[in-house]
């Protein structure tokens, strides 16, 4: 289920057939998104609509099929309301009837497990109202709100707002800088950007979009070139920049160039650090020197793109890491947020691109089973750093201060 290209916090409605889910959705965005009905299994396939809350800002709410829908097709669609929960900030998981049991039970262990916190809505109050011995029993089991709500009356829908807004992870809505602790107000920062086959047409890439964004947030000055321009920048501007960053396609050639008291790091190594996992990654990237004849390496694109002959995924990584290692290996590589055709424990390494087009939370969710099975997960500007042997100096400028050589 490929939902990484809304940068917002995502919310899932959960709960069984009929019990009010799309109703719900219905007057929390004031528009008839979901289709209504009396007959169970109305709605299939997740349905999206982008929401404001104050305080949070844009939001994705996703409407669900049934949790105790029933049949072959019935499987199908609750194992696709299984999938919404990897890219889920915040669940609202929908109750009547003052009742809760196994199907609820069996969403809440999934929501402990992917670390989803949770609003409960007590739904058709107008046909049984909440009971607040039913009430204290969900808040006091679960640690989580619990609002009473009527689709007829719509009453109650600020306080459901209000316990959104007060349950959802600070981090899933506030912006993070990407190197607003590396830069100080009117720093220089070079941004070195090929432009290449797989260079859009006419833009920048989306990496390259946001430290320009972000360095002008931070009142700092970007200076944007190709590294065939690089050498001849330094020597005529006589511009000393703070930082400077390149695509790792080329950090050869820009370790070459950019002189050693310059700190120099990549697109994707900085995005490494922003999206999370970033101790995993500077465990798992040495690994690449262990691998052995016939192992399997993945990589995850968190996108799905027109394929060039020199992708940097496809073609040359996996042409790299041969050389490098000197081993046959074997790769498959998995775009968007797409199921994995074999089990995690096949795989001796995860290579993960960036992440510029999926939030953090979905690319913590998509990393955790190898990281739970204890396989190495790299990146893949950290690994071509690695394999071009300055992984040093690329991540040199976020690792702690005063940390020897030798540790990094």
């Amino acid at each position: 289920m490929e939902k990484g290209r809304e940068h917002k916090p995502h919310i899932g409605i959960f709960g069984r057939r009929n019990f009010g889910k799309s109703s719900l959705i219905n007057a929390l965005t004031g528009q008839d998104v979901a289709i209504v009905s009396e007959q169970p299994g109305t709605t299939t396939d997740p349905v999206k609509k982008s929401i404001e809350i104050p305080g949070i800002g844009p939001v994705i709410l996703i409407d669900t099929a049934g949790i105790d829908d029933i049949g072959t097709l019935g499987q199908l669609r609750t194992e696709k309301t299984k999938e919404v929960m990897k890219i889920i900030d915040l669940a609202i998981l929908v109750l009547n009837n003052n009742e809760s049991g196994n199907f609820e039970d069996q969403l809440m262990e999934g929501f402990y497990e992917s670390g989803i916190p949770c609003v409960f809505v007590h739904g058709k109050s107008d046909l049984e109202s909440l009971n607040e011995s039913f009430r204290h029993s969900i808040t006091a089991r679960y640690q989580s709100p619990l609002v009473e709500f009527s689709s007829v009356s719509r009453s109650n829908l600020e306080e459901i707002i209000t316990a959104i807004r007060n349950t959802m992870p600070e981090k899933a809505y506030r912006k993070q800088s990407l190197l607003g602790d590396l830069v100080s107000y009117g720093d220089i920062v070079l941004l070195i950007t090929p432009v290449d086959t797989e260079a859009p047409e006419g833009r920048l890439i989306l990496p390259q979009v946001q430290a320009i964004r972000d360095i002008l947030d931070n009142e700092c000055i970007a200076v944007v070139l190709k590294e065939r321009e690089l050498d001849a920048f330094l020597r005529n501007s006589k511009i000393k920049p703070k930082l400077a960053i390149c695509d790792t396609s080329v950090i050869l050639k820009a370790n070459a160039s950019v002189p050693e008291d310059i700190p120099l790091t990549g697109f994707s190594i900085l995005l490494a650090r922003y999206k999370g996992e970033f101790e995993s990654y500077l465990k798992g990237t040495p690994e690449i020197s262990r691998l052995r004849n016939g192992d399997r390496v993945l990589l995850l694109e968190s996108c799905t793109h027109h394929v060039s002959c020199d992708d940097i995924g496809r073609t040359k990584i996996p042409r790299w890491m041969n050389n490098f290692t000197g081993k046959k290996l074997q790769y498959d590589v998995v775009p968007g947020l797409n199921h994995l055709e074999r089990p995690i424990t096949d795989y001796s390494l995860v290579v993960q691109c960036g992440g510029c087009m999926i939030t953090r939370k979905q690319l913590v969710n998509r990393l955790k089973p190898a990281i739970d099975a204890g396989i190495p997960v790299t990146n893949y500007g950290m690994a071509i750093a690695w394999m071009q042997g300055v992984y040093k100096r690329a991540i040199r400028p976020f690792v702690i201060e005063g940390m020897g050589e030798e540790e990094i």
